[in-house]
């Protein structure tokens, strides 16, 4: 789960990292107040789980309260990569004298946390690793010892930080770390941290992705979904436990396995044009299957539905039962193309067949689609 930054700020400030004050805004009027309380010169900033504010226009620094209204005026209700901005958080402008990025992430080919340490922030970290190597440094960390502290400052001196510069970064380094730690993070960043004219620390912009499946060892957080999945459908696929993508196409899609998902969608995209990616898991059940046929269909425009399932732990069987029971119950008409194999196989097929599904009992899912599309074509 993506944390708004102003809600990254607020674990950083549990962890000690400097923050500035905020204030959120819904309205050009709340965005005016919050402003008077904090002092001018602010910055006007939408809040959104999506990179890209800047070139956006999603972040603003206003000088007046005139300024301020006007910035919120025209980013509430603007769209950043496809998310709407509901509110905007106002935040005192910073001078600075220096900037650093900071992160703590998964490296997924070795499986552990990585630090990651650049004296060159506010930019992509990618860009400066690519072009001025020497100014970023990493560094695996044991999940049993965690960032020692020693680790910490000889990263800051290999990007070239001297004296009491050390310390501060890395103990800065070290909270970040315990943010990643504590609240089961798969990526905690700090871009930039600064140093200002007076010497003072400050975390500017935070960006936090919690693990979805923690998030019950933190009700403390009072985190909601439905603000974080702008798709209707897409919140009640994570509802009934499945793993649904919504496309912008009319061939629905139900998947056994990722794997077999995608499949679908690429052979499908060569010819037609896929609703929707959908895996359900390795826990079929006749309720299950019942409502995924509920949730793929209530998308606008469908044509057809491609089942592309495996029965190895799944039962398959059973989840055939509660296609053909919602197909019976709300009379569905358009073509259903089911491709079963595995476990319980001949049931499987038996059950659909009987009940106007259209069976394939080939392994290839090509062969599947070409039924499918034969089938949208008037063909049998």
């Amino acid at each position: 789960m993506k944390l708004y930054e102003f809600e990254g700020n607020d674990l950083l400030r549990r962890e000690g990292i400097p923050v500035p004050d905020y204030a959120l805004a819904a309205t050009p009027e709340e965005a005016r107040e919050g402003a008077e309380a904090l002092g001018l010169p602010v910055v006007v900033k939408a809040q959104v789980l999506t990179g890209g504010r800047w070139l956006a226009g999603g972040v603003q620094t206003a000088y007046s309260l005139e300024q301020v209204e006007e910035a919120a005026r025209r980013i509430l209700g603007t769209s950043i990569r496809g998310w709407l901005v509901q509110q905007v958080m106002i935040t005192p402008k910073v001078d600075s004298v220096r900037e650093f990025y900071l992160a703590v992430t998964i490296d997924e080919y070795h499986g552990t946390p990585v630090a990651v340490l650049s004296a060159a922030g506010g930019v992509s970290v990618n860009r400066i690793a690519l072009e001025r190597p020497e100014e970023v440094a990493s560094r695996h960390v044991s999940v049993i010892k965690g960032l020692l502290p020693s680790e910490a400052r000889r990263m800051c001196r290999g990007v070239g930080l001297r004296g009491a510069e050390v310390s501060r970064v890395a103990n800065m380094l070290s909270a970040l770390y315990h943010v990643f730690r504590n609240y089961d993070a798969l990526i905690a960043e700090i871009n930039p941290l600064v140093r200002t004219p007076e010497g003072d620390y400050l975390a500017l912009d935070a960006k936090v992705e919690i693990d979805d499946d923690s998030l019950y060892r933190h009700p403390e957080l009072n985190l909601s979904l439905d603000s974080r999945i702008p798709s209707l459908l897409e919140r009640q696929g994570r509802e009934i436990g499945v793993s649904y993508v919504e496309l912008d196409g009319d061939i629905a899609i139900i998947a056994s396995g990722a794997g077999l998902g995608m499949a679908s969608m690429d052979i499908i995209g060569r010819s037609m044009s896929p609703a929707n990616f959908l895996e359900t898991g390795g826990a079929i059940t006749a309720e299950l299957l019942y409502n995924v046929m509920d949730l793929v269909l209530r998308k606008e425009g469908i044509r057809a539905v491609f089942i592309n399932v495996y029965g190895g732990i799944n039962p398959i069987h059973e989840g055939a039962k509660g296609v053909v029971r919602y197909m019976k119950e709300h009379e569905v008409t358009i073509p259903v193309v089911a491709k079963a194999l595995g476990n319980h196989q001949e049931e499987t097929w038996e059950i659909f067949r009987n009940n106007g599904v259209h069976v394939v009992n080939d392994v290839s899912t090509e062969k599947g689609v070409e039924q499918l599309a034969r089938l949208l074509e008037g063909g049998k």
